[in-house]
């Protein structure tokens, strides 16, 4: 598909220099007739040079009023009335401005703007008191600026362009190696900035800008709205009538690209940036040099030199600095020091957070850091962390409970797999948060957490817990690989183990039950006949044959059903632990808050908890169900 900007930069190239027709409207425009330069000039309007103004047909004078014209300037018709702010709906035409070098649309409405220069202004377009709204030519509306990626000095850029992706820049950033795609990528952004480059700003139908005193070089999308705006500088803004991109209430903008459904707002301030769709910066939040994934929000907090995934939380003053985190879907608490990128000799430090990843209340992480093979740990409030590389998923990083002989006491301790055995309740609801909140209609997401590549990592961090040569009190990494700066207990690598082994299971088993439920949906004589050696058939179904070698691995004695009937009884345990994971809120918060229990539901009430139960009790009619067609004993418990 086009891109929407190129497609708006060719159609009005299309027109411009045509002395008989408008850029804006595509339709002929004509010579002001001397009785309609007399109305215009009765009206308090001035123009040095009628006969560079040229009209559409049924251009009605008596809309323009106290207006300023110079230069060539083409004006469409304007007969319906255009809602400028809700409630307040006025005639459409032209008011009190000064308008310079300019194509307007048929039905615009310009009132009180001191000075718009070199636009086309397309239909049913608003720019309600403003200041100076102007192009200088050529301009590329911020395409082609350089962004450099996790490392403030350089090594990883990537050029912005107006449909650029959250995946495509993380290719680009993460394969410096790949000499061919590098200029491959090169190429591709000269000439998108080439087939954009314009001799004049667009502003598309149906936008809106109201309240703000400089927009300069930035095409404004189809409905979108900038009001109350310090400054929009150098920006593209994509935006359709459904996803509006707003740019409002003392926000700064500059050298960005800003894309369908996103908005800036309230003294945030987004400089050399790109928002993909649906993102938002805030509350004086600052985004610079960076690139926001879909449903990304950044409150409050500053951003720099990052590539940050979809559906990041960031909703206080915290600091990330040359992350890069194309996975997302994590957290930064208020406080978080996710920026210790200078080693006194130069900025040029980085970190890998990984899918998942939340830092807690006042972390200090020093880079360089990476977390990227550790989807889904969280490091615990207050937490100063050294530089390293952790490599086991779903851990908890917190400080050290003890004080241990050869220990240094930078470092803390980590619990693998704890997240699992103590904080389902946070995974399995972010699966159903994430997927309820997308709101990104081009970006395809996997919401799924238990899926392949990660269960691969969950495999690999179980293995190196299992491969130990002794068993000790306390292990480093010295003793075992990944651990980065941090010990761990033999308390903890045993439930680490286990926590790994539940849900590798719990993964395989239901791929069993959606690989049955695909050949009950076909021929049932097939399913019977099949099903019974469902686990020892080769598959092409890639997804399958690594569920099922695992299935094989770990439970090798067990028939399908034998296999059913665990994967019901391990779905009871997880509702229960998702249930005894929100409990424990609920018993801490009564033994500090008097009145807790008058002012927040119990854990059996929670509506995660109670849709956990209820999607349980569903799977477990489901597995009966196949059971009973498979045709074999249930066995006993």
């Amino acid at each position: 598909m086009q891109s929407e900007l190129i497609n708006s930069v060719s159609k009005v190239k299309q027109f411009l220099g045509k002395a008989t027709q408008s850029a804006a409207t595509g339709k002929k425009a004509e010579a002001l007739k001397p009785e309609q330069i007399a109305v215009l000039e009765k009206n308090g309007n001035f123009c040095h040079d009628w006969k560079k103004v040229k009209v559409a047909k049924n251009f009605n004078p008596n809309r323009v009023f106290n207006c300023y014209f110079d230069g060539k300037v083409t004006l469409g018709v304007f007969v319906e009335k255009i809602e400028v702010s809700k409630g307040i709906i006025l005639s459409s035409g032209l008011y009190n401005s000064k308008i310079v070098d300019c194509q307007i649309g048929d039905n615009v409405l310009i009132s009180d703007v001191k000075c718009l220069v070199n636009y086309v202004v397309k239909e049913k377009a608003v720019l309600f008191n403003n200041g100076i709204i102007s192009c200088a030519s050529p301009s590329v509306f911020g395409n082609g600026t350089e962004v450099p990626i996790a490392i403030e000095t350089g090594g990883r850029e990537v050029k912005l362009y107006a449909d650029i992706t959250i995946d495509e820049a993380a290719k680009i950033a993460g394969s410096r190696h790949d000499k061919k795609l590098l200029a491959e990528y090169e190429k591709k952004i000269s000439g998108f900035v080439k087939n954009v480059s314009s001799v004049c700003g667009i502003i598309e139908e149906g936008a809106v800008i109201r309240n703000t005193q400089k927009v300069a070089d930035t095409f404004v999308g189809a409905y979108a709205v900038i009001d109350n705006a310090v400054m929009v500088k150098n920006t593209t803004i994509l935006s359709n009538k459904d996803e509006k991109a707003e740019i409002i209430d003392g926000a700064y903008v500059k050298n960005s690209i800003i894309q369908w459904g996103s908005e800036v707002a309230s003294g945030a301030i987004v400089d050399s940036s790109c928002l993909t769709e649906h993102s938002r910066v805030e509350r004086h939040g600052k985004v610079t040099q960076s690139i926001l994934g879909p449903n990304t929000g950044i409150a409050e907090g500053e951003v720099t030199a990052s590539l940050v995934g979809p559906f990041v939380g960031f909703h206080h003053q915290s600091l990330l600095i040359a992350a890069f985190w194309p996975e997302g879907k994590g957290n930064v608490g208020y406080g978080a020091n996710v920026g210790s990128n200078h080693t006194s000799k130069a900025p040029d430090q980085e970190i890998w957070p990984g899918e998942g990843a939340f830092f807690g209340l006042g972390t200090n992480i020093k880079f360089p850091s990476d977390f990227s093979k550790s989807p889904y740990t969280i490091i615990a409030s207050g937490v100063n962390a050294l530089p390293q590389k952790v490599t086991f998923p779903f851990s908890l990083i917190n400080s050290a409970s003890l004080s241990l002989d050869g220990i240094s006491p930078a470092f803390n301790e980590i619990a693998p797999g704890w997240v699992l055995s103590d904080n389902i309740y946070t995974i399995k609801r972010n699966e159903g948060k994430y997927q309820k909140r997308n709101k990104a209609k081009r970006s395809k997401f996997v919401f799924e957490v238990f899926r392949p590549q990660i269960v691969d990592l969950m495999l690999d961090a179980r293995q190196r817990l299992i491969d130990i040569k002794f068993k000790k009190n306390y292990y480093t990494f010295k003793d075992i690989q990944g651990l980065g700066k941090n010990y761990l207990l033999e308390t903890d690598r045993a439930r680490g183990v286990e926590a790994y082994t539940f849900y590798i299971r719990y993964y395989a088993l239901l791929g069993l039950k959606k690989k049955l439920e695909e050949l009950l949906a076909g021929k049932k004589s097939a399913f019977k006949k099949n099903s019974g050696n469902v686990l020892t058939l080769h598959s092409k179904d890639k997804r399958w044959e690594h569920e099922r070698k695992i299935l094989i691995q770990e439970l090798k004695d067990k028939s399908a059903v034998e296999c059913l009937d665990i994967l019901s009884q391990m779905q009871e345990k997880i509702a229960r632990d998702v249930q005894v994971s929100k409990e424990k809120d609920d018993k801490r918060g009564a033994k500090i808050i008097s009145d807790y229990a008058f002012a927040h539901p119990v854990a059996a009430d929670d509506s995660f908890v109670k849709q956990t139960w209820d999607d349980t009790k569903k799977m477990q009619r489901e597995i009966s169900a196949l059971i009973k067609v498979v045709g074999l004993p249930k066995k006993k418990k």
